[in-house]
């Protein structure tokens, strides 16, 4: 007998469709065969599958047991479609046809006790249900909360193997799972740092300010005990707060990556990612045998933050460059081709030579001019006109850091203008496609950053002196609109784009 059973299988961040059919047929000697390209956790299955079944008090027959994954064409991965399968061999023994098995899509792994174990991309696979046409979805409890983000769509969580089967059978249906979608929105939407912990450093913290407006690129580079982490960690809190739709997509992500809890199954806060210099290349922007989202990925929609710049492989940071100009990640495997979004704040921070006190006022540098030259060439041109903004900071005086009772400007304050010139940015650039000024392309920087004579000569005058490339310029004059954008102003004018120009320090020290 034939039983068919509708299952999803992801790619990238994606879930299509794939169903699940199961034949078990008498002649021939007794044998599990899947096929439909499947990877080897789906292999293995075979053997989830017949312990499980023995262990809850089914059969399993010793026939000819066929399983197509279909597409056939598509690689499959992972070990969601346990829970398939098995219902697929249990319907063909019990020879009956189930509704539930064509309008519910089925999801999990199975342990050998027959209890269902979460997978990841829950939140994918509902969704895939949902523009499918199907009802709902079936899948483990763990995933429930996460799946019903989704809406419209049929929720049914199960604890095991026989409660699946009583469901599809009629005699009993689990408990559907609802959820409050802006309640939990704002439920998981908590404040964290704020940056009026930070004492000192307003050139640096303008330059926040500048990368949040424009969704800028951002380096800091100082001396140790600086505050070029504290800073960086505030940085989410002045960003816009995220949409609805942009929590979805950041979920997708953790959910694919198996970093989402089970009690927080909507991701409402802007990520802070801060990998250690000592990643790969996959854990940094994606891959592996079986294509994972890496930090840039997880990062997405929030601020992917490198400490210790220079101390990452050179490697590691040239496999950058295409992410950051595209804001998506590319990760190509024999036979398939995997997109991650990759649209981050990226900020990193480094020392300005080996020691760390080159410049500095405080204590005295022991690096000579080759070594500070090597260190700064760890730093390619290429990656280094990817980035907006370049800021130099210095150890605050203690009787700054002493001064509790002087105020400070706060999140909220900051975040509150940021806010002002994105919707500016959104108005303007609303025909474009684009939401911030970074994602300006070269026909866009033209028709929406023009320059008065005055600021031609002024940039001219720079492209000489730093020996700045045409994307170095185009960054210069995408801050300046930015700035302009903060002071509410409709034309750039001079002043902008002399403190554009400012922020270009590892420009000014190489020419």
């Amino acid at each position: 007998m034939l039983a068919t059973v509708q299952s999803g299988a992801m790619m990238g961040i994606d879930a299509y469709l794939v169903q699940v059919e199961v034949d078990v047929a008498d002649g021939g000697l007794p044998k599990f065969t899947i096929v439909g390209l499947p990877e080897e956790a789906v292999r293995e299955s075979r053997e989830r599958i017949r312990s499980a079944l023995a262990n809850t008090g089914f059969h399993f027959p010793m026939r000819r047991i066929t399983v197509n994954l279909a597409p056939a064409y598509l690689k499959k991965w992972g070990t969601a479609y346990d829970l398939p399968i098995a219902m697929g061999i249990v319907a063909c023994q019990a020879k009956w046809e189930s509704r539930v098995l064509q309008e519910f899509l089925f999801v999990g792994e199975l342990a050998l006790n027959g209890q269902v174990r979460p997978v990841r991309g829950a939140i994918s696979m509902a969704m895939a249900a949902r523009d499918g046409g199907l009802r709902g979805i079936v899948l483990p409890r763990e995933n429930a909360r996460e799946a019903a983000v989704v809406e419209p769509g049929d929720v049914r969580p199960v604890a095991d193997l026989p409660q699946a089967v009583a469901f599809a059978s009629g005699a009993q249906e689990p408990p559907r799972t609802r959820l409050d979608r802006e309640g939990l929105f704002t439920a998981c939407n908590r404040p964290g740092f704020d940056l009026r912990e930070v004492r000192g450093q307003e050139a640096a913290k303008r330059a926040v300010e500048i990368a949040a407006a424009g969704n800028h690129n951002l380096l800091m580079v100082g001396p140790p005990g600086a505050g070029k982490t504290m800073l960086a960690q505030r940085i989410p809190s002045v960003l816009p707060p995220l949409s609805l739709p942009e929590a979805v997509e950041t979920t997708r992500i953790h959910s694919i990556a198996g970093i989402l809890s089970p009690d927080t199954p909507l991701v409402a806060t802007r990520p802070f990612r801060a990998p250690h210099h000592h990643i790969s290349n996959a854990g940094l922007i994606g891959g592996g045998q079986i294509p994972r989202p890496g930090e840039i990925s997880l990062a997405h929609n929030g601020v992917l933050f490198l400490d210790e710049l220079t101390e990452f492989r050179r490697q590691v940071l040239e496999q950058m460059r295409q992410p950051l100009e595209e804001r998506q990640m590319t990760v190509a495997r024999a036979g398939v081709s995997v997109r991650f979004p990759a649209s981050v704040l990226f900020v990193g921070a480094m020392n300005p030579c080996p020691c760390g006190y080159w410049g500095a006022t405080d204590r005295a540098c022991t690096c000579d001019e080759h070594q500070i030259l090597r260190y700064r060439s760890r730093l390619s041109g290429p990656l280094l006109d990817r980035i907006d903004l370049h800021v130099e900071m210095t150890r605050v005086p203690f009787k700054d850091l002493a001064r509790f009772e002087s105020p400070q400007t706060g999140s909220e304050t900051v975040r509150a203008r940021v806010i002002r010139a994105r919707e500016i940015q959104a108005r303007r650039l609303e025909r474009a496609g684009v939401l911030t000024n970074a994602q300006l392309d070269g026909g866009l920087v033209s028709r929406h950053c023009p320059l008065d004579p005055a600021g031609e000569r002024m940039l001219e005058a720079a492209f000489d002196k730093l020996r700045l490339s045409a994307r170095a310029c185009h960054r210069i004059l995408k801050v300046s609109r930015t700035l302009a954008d903060l002071a509410g102003e409709e034309s750039i004018r001079p002043h902008h784009l002399a403190e554009a120009i400012q922020y270009r320090i590892l420009d000014r020290e190489h020419a």
